[in-house]
């Protein structure tokens, strides 16, 4: 029968209740929000107070978006560099020596060991650079990183494979999206959407954002950071890297480092207490300190230059041995400068540089025009489909109207508490489960009007109506939320701005459309006593 305990009736008005407290933040601006969270007493935890809005996307508030692509010939030169320095490392240890030194070519390096017996010796530990593709524990490896051929002269070529080229750079992307949303979250800005685009490409998109070139000088720079010193006689292993402080100049830099910014745990902007100019504070790790601290020891005197993106800022001369793990760097820095560099040294390097192949920026003025349409379309929706059912179903169908408010106020509720973005497609999706959320309803309805014709109790025919007409609603649901979640993971951008809508919407549903309107129901009979279907 059309039943419910007192604590099934409590349970759904606390969760209507709480529907409509953390929907409602989303309908004030966010003075008005701080407003509020400051007018409640303090002995109320701040995690209870709904506060979050639904955070709207790019294409409703306004922002930047930027697609940046991996340079595959920068990648290709540093996986080159570092191949050169594995093979130099192993002849050394081996005391082999190779006719004419390592050759570098331009996907790789060859090495001429005439001697048989050397030649032997190093070829197995060559050998070993090359890493399979892939994870062998799930039956993936296949291809190698590196193709090692000898031939018969003693000439050894190491050659990057195209399979391990193509790997790198989908690693490389990865990384790249990690160091971009570090970057991207020290701005301040709310819910940027960072994400793959094909092989080599990276979008982001910063809602709120309107200064486009920030963004640029955030994202664009490689931040590798370098400790190198400066060459006392300007030739041997060095290069002749330009100067930040000196415009024009170089400034002969041994190739080799002494530390790395991969040690760097921190860095902060600061002002320089002696000249008041902008600086950045740093401070290793417990490793970085201890090669820091060594290499200042044993180089007392000496300038080290620091190398930042192959330019030097600054080449202070060592005074003393600094062994306390932290520095400055100081140089021509504005204070916008010095925030950007401390940013991009926190958030770490950038594996590979990357170039930005498109950019756009959304005003707020277009995002507004967005939102009015987007309220437009609900708007005009919402009020068809109330009449309808009004006009069809009568006091059924002004039950129908009241479910159908709070489900939309619950999928507002849930994208606040998610986190979620609203894109203009969510907006689209929205509308959309306006329609399939009284589906329901039209579902129950009709079975309830055919067992009241066939000649069953009133009572009867309600109860009827509900359970009948439950497995349809539970099958037609399932099969639009397995759509839903395909486009969800398939899909990007708009497309999962929709997906993430309509499943919300979807598993509202069987909340307000069923329960709520069963319970409404009831609640109408068990008071009214009536004799017929009001429709």
């Amino acid at each position: 029968m059309l039943r419910y305990s007192t604590g099934k009736v409590v349970a759904v008005l606390v969760l209507t209740v709480l529907g409509f407290l953390f929907a409602a933040p989303s309908l004030f601006s966010p003075a008005q929000r701080d407003a509020f969270i400051a007018a409640v007493p303090s002995w109320i935890p701040r995690a209870l107070v709904p506060h979050q809005g639904v955070v709207l996307g790019l294409d409703l508030q306004g922002g930047s978006h930027v697609v940046l692509e991996v340079d595959t010939n920068d990648l290709l030169r540093t996986q080159v560099n570092l191949l050169r320095d594995d093979v130099r490392a192993i002849l050394r240890e081996e005391r082999v020596t190779a006719q004419g030194g390592i050759v570098v070519q331009p996907r790789g390096v060859q090495v001429r060991v005439a001697d048989e017996t050397a030649r032997n010796t190093v070829l197995p530990r060559l050998r070993a650079l090359s890493q399979p593709i892939g994870n062998p524990l799930l039956g993936q490896a296949g291809a190698s990183t590196i193709d090692v051929a000898a031939e018969a002269d003693g000439l050894i070529r190491l050659t990057l494979s195209e399979a391990g080229i193509n790997d790198r750079v989908r690693r490389a992307v990865d990384q790249a999206i990690e160091v971009l949303r570090r970057r991207v979250d020290a701005l301040g800005t709310t819910e940027p959407n960072i994400q793959r685009e094909g092989a080599d490409r990276v979008q982001v998109q910063v809602p709120g954002l309107q200064d486009p070139q920030r963004l640029k000088d955030i994202l664009g720079r490689t931040a590798k950071l370098e400790f190198r010193f400066v060459s006392e006689t300007g030739s041997g292993d060095v290069d002749n890297i330009p100067s930040q402080e000196f415009p024009g100049q170089t400034l002969p830099v041994e190739r080799q480092q002494a530390v790395d910014g991969a040690d760097l745990v921190d860095a902060q902007p600061s002002f320089d207490p002696q000249t008041g100019r902008p600086i950045v504070n740093f401070r290793f790790n417990m490793r970085g300190a201890q090669r820091f601290g060594q290499a200042t020891t044993e180089n007392v005197g000496r300038l080290m230059a620091i190398v930042l993106d192959n330019e030097v800022i600054s080449a202070p001369r060592i005074q003393t041995p600094i062994t306390g793990g932290s520095g400055m760097i100081s140089g021509s820095f504005t204070v916008e400068q010095a925030n950007n560099l401390s940013i991009l040294l926190r958030a770490g390097a950038l594996p590979a540089k990357l170039t930005i192949v498109e950019e756009r920026t959304v005003g707020p003025g277009l995002g507004q025009d967005s939102i009015e349409a987007g309220k437009a379309a609900v708007l005009v929706s919402a009020v068809f489909v109330i009449l309808f059912m009004f006009a069809t179903y009568g006091l059924f169908g002004l039950i129908a109207n009241i479910a159908l408010i709070v489900h939309v106020v619950f999928i507002f509720a849930l994208m606040s508490l998610l986190g979620a973005t609203l894109t203009l497609p969510g907006i689209a999706g929205i509308v959309l489960t306006i329609g399939t959320a009284v589906d329901s309803n039209v579902l129950i309805y009709e079975r309830m009007r055919e067992e009241f014709r066939a000649g069953r109790s009133l009572v009867s025919a309600l109860e009827a109506g509900f359970n009948r007409a439950f497995a349809t609603i539970i099958d037609s649901n399932s099969t639009m939320l397995i759509a839903a979640l395909i486009l969800f993971f398939l899909g990007s951008g708009p497309v999962r701005g929709f997906a993430v809508v309509f499943i919300l919407g979807i598993l509202t549903t069987v909340i307000t459309a069923v329960t709520m309107t069963r319970m409404m129901v009831a609640l109408w009979y068990r008071t009214a006593r009536p004799k017929k279907l009001p429709f």
